[in-house]
């Protein structure tokens, strides 16, 4: 598989990561958790914390996810609308 990003998935990945977390909503800049490798389109705005904190991350025990009720299909739903309304 290509793993070289085209111009548009690295504008796209940087739009993503200008937007604030789409768990906690702390101001970004974020990170971009890939729902699925290699997917570009398919990525959540994600602090460090809710990205990969011990503790609260998606790759830990989730407990920021768990408090607010949310899986990735909810926080990419808020991340989507958030690209789109600006």
């Amino acid at each position: 598989m290509n793993n070289r990003l085209t111009a548009k998935e690295r504008a796209h990945l940087a739009n993503v990561k200008a937007l604030a977390c789409s768990v906690c909503d702390q101001p970004g800049p974020s990170e971009a958790h890939h729902l699925k490798q290699h997917s570009q389109y398919l990525c959540i705005a994600l602090c460090e914390s809710c990205h990969r904190g011990p503790l609260m991350g998606i790759h830990g025990q989730r407990r920021a996810w768990l408090v607010r009720k949310m899986d990735e299909q909810d926080a990419l739903a808020v991340t989507v609308e958030r690209l789109i309304t600006g």
